[in-house]
């Protein structure tokens, strides 16, 4: 807002506004609430609203805090303290700011009692917009109901990595679609944009993209680890999801990664922060920066020599406040005073802060009403809604001899094996594993069939542990039935406290964490003797369904070339088990399709679909164990499972496919539509995607990208027409001088079950 807008509304106001406590003012303008909140600060209270803390203190002296994270507790119990806590902010400190309450929602609200959804890697082999907006709404519903007034999430990071253990956090490895979800989610949270432009409504949050930017792109899928990656393709690659959060979904803040690229950590990357985010995106939300991100560059990344050269440093590069703790931006105070920091660098940094504030209605927004949790969270439509994810989720990779859906009236017997067979696992970011919080794949299928099938369970092994003293047991279970699955995986940190309900109970598992945000790995293949069991089970000759339940792709070439059907469910959230069992017994279609191309083998990483064309190799003459070549030589660069696989227990047929001209003109667009039937005999759910590709740049650019997606449900014999637009922007490139623009000349449209399987292209040009 300039000056003369501000000047007009208080001649509109009355000269007794200037001596008014405006801020107060609910009716007034939110640029001149900031305005005159910050002309009655002092420095002090001004760097504590750049300042974080936890719950428990949310002021200091008589002085507020900006943010609060929520501990780690039930819904219950943050609910209280958040009461206690935001009563104090108003009214013991000078100025009765209210603090902005921290919660963590990837998928659901880290808090015990709340709803677990499926973690973000199912909800991106969903493939379903729709689905993640409505969880986005349900998560903000639950966690405004204990005072959360910010989510920590969503990540509009890109997989690269399997051996990174937050690829499990992640929603895909194609910027095109972790855009479209990552908005999804964040409109879903925040509102439509249209009303989040304005100001956030009831039960909604504000949201927070992370992590800015490039964190996913380790190097040999390290935590924190450098991103060695060029400009263009950050600009190409990382950042285009991120410009969606802001320019799509109107997103209200932006955390920097812990990462640096090119030797510069996110948290001192002026051009990052300021030059992108800010003057190229128009980004005027405030950035929030990653735990301890700021104390590290003086303490792990060596870019500043103390916390006082680390305040300035972050600050001049764009980070606006600083957490979980008050250790760097205090010094702030005394570099002010010292005149080495300008006055306006801070007040610009508050303003940002306390306009989100007054947007979100912090100053009026009554605190948390205890006696409606029961009613708010958790409740039946909540946790259906957290099942059917799970099944938009769940991948079918292989069928052989339609092996599945199992027929109840001929299975007399199934055996249940494998360390995650009857064991919830929910993924990072979830407030417990206690088998009571949620369904087993052992429970959904005892669920499903009842006293039909009687059910075999043998754990067979633990999940990272060598001991194969279990697998006898095991391989007797799958004797005495007829048919096995196997349910193998990994679990992920649980870093709340509260996941064992307070005390330890007998049946605690044991096993390490192998997933998950630090625990990274060196071999994406099953790990400890899951596999030896698996064959081991295998060996017995009965027909065997491998159920994946897990945080990252494994390389499972032993397996695809030897089990006959394999389900991919990641982390599928508290009704998890009863999702696999509704797919293993077809009372559910299996519809995910891959997010992330799964690797042949460790070796093969990295391994993505939307490459160019020298990714792929020169020779094109792979070899084999058995007849060495090259590229590799006893292999193929192929993924073991492309991007935007999955199959079903139906069948489609693509037909008639349109382009509305053979010409796309520079401020044009072109309709595409294509007709799919299904040619089955049970009703389905098809992802049709669309890529753009195969055009002549003046730089590399990949073989193709994913450019438009719909997933449509169709019963036996339906058809219908599905329609894609395509615009110019669908095929701009950074160019050699790093200019976004788009070049004249032919390129591909094409209609795909997956990366690779095209089902129909046409050629157009672009002048």
């Amino acid at each position: 807002m300039n000056k003369k807008t501000v000047l007009l509304i208080l001649l509109v106001f009355g000269s007794a506004a200037v001596h008014a406590q405006v801020y107060k003012d609910a009716k007034a303008p939110v640029a001149l609430r900031v305005k005159d909140l910050l002309s009655r600060m002092t420095l002090e209270e001004k760097i504590a609203q750049m300042s974080a803390s936890d719950l428990d203190k949310p002021i200091e002296g008589n002085i507020a805090y900006g943010v609060c994270a929520s501990p780690f507790l039930s819904v219950e119990d943050i609910a209280r303290q958040s009461i206690a806590a935001k009563n104090q902010s108003r009214q013991n400190s000078r100025l009765g700011i209210p603090i902005i309450q921290i919660g963590e929602c990837l998928h659901g609200q880290l808090a015990a009692g709340a709803t677990i959804f499926p973690q973000a890697i199912n909800q991106g082999s969903s493939w379903n917009p729709v689905l993640i907006k409505q969880m986005g709404q349900v998560i903000a519903y639950e966690a405004t109901s204990s005072g959360v007034d910010q989510a920590l999430s969503p990540l509009f990071d890109i997989m690269r990595d399997p051996r990174y253990g937050r690829v499990e956090e992640c929603y895909a490895e194609d910027p095109y679609l972790v855009s479209k979800l990552g908005v999804a989610f964040v409109t879903g949270m925040q509102g439509d944009t249209a009303q989040s432009r304005i100001g956030i409504g009831k039960d909604k949050i504000m949201c927070t993209a992370k992590h800015f930017a490039g964190y996913s792109f380790t190097t040999a899928g390290i935590n924190l680890s450098p991103a060695e990656v060029g400009e263009r393709e950050l600009r190409s690659m990382i950042l285009p999801s991120f410009q969606a959060a802001v320019q799509e979904a109107n997103i209200y803040s932006v955390m920097p990664a812990y990462n640096e690229m090119d030797g510069i950590p996110a948290h001192a990357n002026d051009f990052l922060l300021n030059k992108v985010l800010r003057k190229e995106w128009g980004f005027t939300g405030y950035v929030f920066s990653d735990y301890e991100g700021v104390k590290m560059l003086y303490g792990f990344q060596k870019v500043a020599k103390d916390a006082t050269a680390a305040a300035e440093m972050a600050l001049k590069a764009g980070v606006d406040l600083e957490s979980p703790k008050p250790d760097s931006y205090p010094h702030l105070i005394e570099l002010v005073k010292a005149g080495k920091i300008k006055m306006t660098l801070i007040d610009t940094a508050v303003a940002r802060i306390l306009t989100a504030k007054f947007k979100a209605g912090l100053f009026e927004k009554p605190v948390a009403d205890t006696l409606q949790l029961k009613a708010r969270v958790h409740t039946p439509d909540h946790i259906a809604l957290a099942r059917q994810i799970a099944e938009e989720s769940i991948i079918l990779l292989k069928n052989d001899q339609q092996l599945l859906p199992l027929n109840m009236n001929k299975i007399k017997s199934l055996a249940v094996i494998g360390p995650n067979a009857n064991q919830v696992e929910y993924g990072d970011y979830a407030p417990t594993r206690d088998n009571h919080s949620g369904t087993t794949v052992l429970d959904g299928i005892k669920q499903v069939v009842g006293d039909k099938v009687k059910i075999n369970y043998a754990k067979g092994c633990d999940l990272s542990a060598l001991d194969k003293r279990g697998f006898d047991e095991a391989v007797n279970a799958a004797n005495q039935s007829d048919a096995v699955v196997v349910v193998l995986g990994t679990t992920s940190v649980i870093f709340s406290g509260v996941g064992w309900n307070g005390h330890a109970p007998e049946n605690e598992p044991k096993d390490p964490f192998t997933c998950g945000e630090g625990y990274d790995v060196t071999s994406i293949d099953p790990q400890g003797v899951q596999r030896e069991l698996l064959q081991a089970v295998y060996k017995t000759g009965k027909p065997v369904i491998l159920v994946l339940v897990h945080g990252r792709p494994w390389s499972i070439s032993w397996e695809k070339e030897n089990i006959p059907a394999i389900l991919e469910a990641w982390y599928p959230g508290e009704k998890g088990g009863l999702a696999v069992a509704n797919i293993l017994f077809g009372k559910v279609n299996p519809s995910g399709r891959l997010n992330v191309s799964i690797p042949q083998s460790t070796g093969h990483i990295p391994v993505f679909y939307n490459a160019t064309n020298t990714n792929r190799g020169f020779y094109h003459n792979p070899g084999t164990p058995d007849k060495p070549g090259q590229d590799y030589v006893f292999s193929s660069p192929a993924p073991l499972f492309p991007f935007g696989f999955g199959l079903s227990y139906t069948t489609f047929a693509y037909s008639n496919m349109r382009v509305s001209d053979d010409h796309l003109w520079g401020n044009g667009t072109l309709e595409v539509s294509i007709d799919v039937k299904n040619t089955g005999k049970v009703a389905g759910k098809e992802v049709v995607q669309m890529y753009l590709g195969n055009k002549v740049n003046s730089v590399t650019t990949p073989v193709m990208a994913l450019k438009g997606f719909d997933k449509i449900a169709l019963e036996p014999g339906e058809k219908k027409t599905v329609k894609f637009t395509v615009m110019p922007n669908d095929i701009a490139i950074w160019n050699t001088e790093m200019q976004h623009v788009t070049e004249s000349g032919k390129f591909d449209i094409m209609i795909g079950r997956s990366a690779e399987d095209v089902v129909s292209k046409m050629t157009v040009d672009f002048n």
